[in-house]
């Protein structure tokens, strides 16, 4: 789950002159500042190339290598492998509040802030769940053939196999918050170990019972009272397969674990700084995060499900376009028991039958880039989120690619407005849960509906719109291979004027 610095770090030190060439080195809020024997022996051009470095600077007697938000991991990489004698943690601290104080007052204007906070917002989340993307696409194209030997009836969903191999599948997702959890910390400078245990118990069995569950004991501004922390009451939250709250969380332990290390003698801090941290943003995860988002997301479900019942093309184009940017915020949960509500009552559901397209929309966003791109990190992480996508499973899409190149995402939600759109416009309607291109069974209408083979046809249409619509937008103003040189230069600007 971190990402592992090793290679990088070997990497540098080869290519500043190897172990011999050192005297020794600190670090600074951006850069690794090394003191060499011999600066002309340093390769500036093969480190300025390495995967993980920004940039390179000789400046006041020292080799300086910008790596940015990520430089005391491999700064701990470099001295790993150097021996403890070549740090200096005195001039290291000194160098750190020496740039830190000189970036001076913040001049930006409100909107500016606002946008730069955006877009470090989005930031921590793909960078909190790209080293997951991976293994989410595989247990994601698991699960969907798992789905079509549901459908196929190749099996049934009490054999053993199949609940064995579903297991497999829904592991990554169902433990979301644990792994993302210490992903987020390692971005957010929290203890990423802690976080994997507050992650734990979000998702802990007995508390998800209780989320999941029908006891209420009460009502608070709409939402059901299902639980009680210190007597307060709570809204008990499902949050496996979530992200937003635990990065929350990442966020709020940084600043509580350096409030506690203040107050807490440092011979007891090893027992109880992760004691009371677990249990404060625990608890402020579930009584504060968990609740907002809860109140958020219910609103937006009651106006869209009003959009809906008002005007189903309508309802398309605006539930198709925003859908997967709930996604991205975990707002979409109160819509997933609206959908159960329709099929469970009705035995049908218009409103999933948009939500479908808006997975198709990403497959096809991610597709794009599969063909277009050169890159071979970037074919290879798209292609396999194309799948993924097309099985029902857009999380590598979206946090792999498309949101992290910000404008196939939005690519990608347009082409999911059009595909909506016309699912109105064609009435098509859904029989299942399973969507996106794997889950065309779910679109047969059953005979007690009248049968037929027009919603398939019809779904087949909004489906083929869909991917039209979104792979052409991305093609032609989603991606370009540029967009992934010029996001490191970004970072480059950034972290390069942090520091003169």
């Amino acid at each position: 789950m971190a990402k592992d610095y090793t290679k990088l770090a070997s990497d540098i030190i080869e290519n500043v002159g190897g172990k011999q060439n050192i005297k020794s080195l600190i670090h600074c809020i951006t850069r690794l500042r090394f003191y060499l024997k011999d600066e002309s022996i340093a390769n500036d051009d093969v480190i300025k190339n390495l995967d993980g470095v920004i940039d390179v600077r000789h400046s006041a007697g020292q080799y300086q290598v910008v790596i940015g938000a990520a430089v005391t991991d491999v700064y701990n990489a470099v001295i790993d492998q150097l021996g403890p004698e070549y740090a200096d943690e005195n001039a290291t601290e000194a160098a750190v509040a020496e740039t830190a104080a000189a970036q001076g007052p913040d001049n930006r204007t409100f909107g500016e802030k606002v946008k730069d906070g955006f877009s470090a917002l989005i930031g921590v989340i793909t960078g909190s769940m790209m080293p997951v993307v991976g293994l989410l696409a595989a247990s994601g194209i698991l699960k969907g053939l798992l789905q079509m030997a549901i459908d196929f009836h190749w099996t049934t969903a009490t054999s053993q196999t199949y609940i064995i191999l579903s297991a497999m599948g829904d592991a990554a997702f169902y433990f979301l918050p644990v792994i993302v959890g210490f992903t987020a910390a390692q971005r957010l400078k929290s203890d990423p170990v802690i976080m994997a245990i507050i992650g734990g118990v979000l998702i802990y069995p007995t508390l998800f019972s209780i989320a999941t569950g029908t006891k209420v004991t009460g009502h608070l501004l709409g939402m059901t009272i299902n639980a009680n922390l210190f007597g307060i009451p709570i809204h008990l939250v499902n949050y496996t397969y979530t992200i937003f709250p635990i990065i929350a969380g990442a966020w709020m332990a940084h600043y509580i674990e350096i409030w506690l290390k203040k107050w807490i003698p440092q011979i007891l801090q090893m027992i109880f700084v992760p004691l009371f941290e677990v249990i404060i943003v625990s608890a402020l995860v579930m009584v504060i995060v968990g609740p907002i988002i809860t109140l958020i997301s219910t609103g937006i479900s009651f106006v869209l499900d009003a959009i809906l019942k008002f005007n189903y093309p309508i309802a398309g184009l605006v539930i198709g376009g925003l859908y997967q940017i709930l996604v991205i915020f975990g707002l979409h949960w109160a819509i997933v028991p609206l959908i159960a509500n329709d099929i469970a009552s009705k035995g049908y559901s218009y409103l999933n039958a948009i939500v479908s397209m808006t997975m198709v929309a990403q497959g096809a966003a991610v597709m794009a880039i599969f063909f277009k791109s050169k890159i071979v990190s970037i074919k290879e992480l798209s292609g396999a989120a194309a799948v993924s996508a097309f099985v029902g499973i857009t999380e590598p899409s979206i946090y792999g690619i498309n949101l992290k190149y910000g404008r196939a995402f939005l690519t990608a939600n347009i082409g999911a407005a059009a595909g909506g759109l016309v699912t109105g416009l064609l009435n098509v309607n859904m029989y299942g849960f399973t969507g996106s291109i794997i889950g065309f069974p779910s679109f047969f209408t059953p005979l007690k509906f009248g049968g037929g083979m027009s919603n398939q046809i019809n779904f087949w249409i909004a489906t083929i719109v869909t991917l039209v619509v979104g792979f052409a937008c991305t093609w032609i103003f989603g991606f370009k291979d540029e967009d992934v040189e010029a996001e490191k230069k970004v970072v480059r600007h950034k972290t390069l004027g942090k520091e003169a």
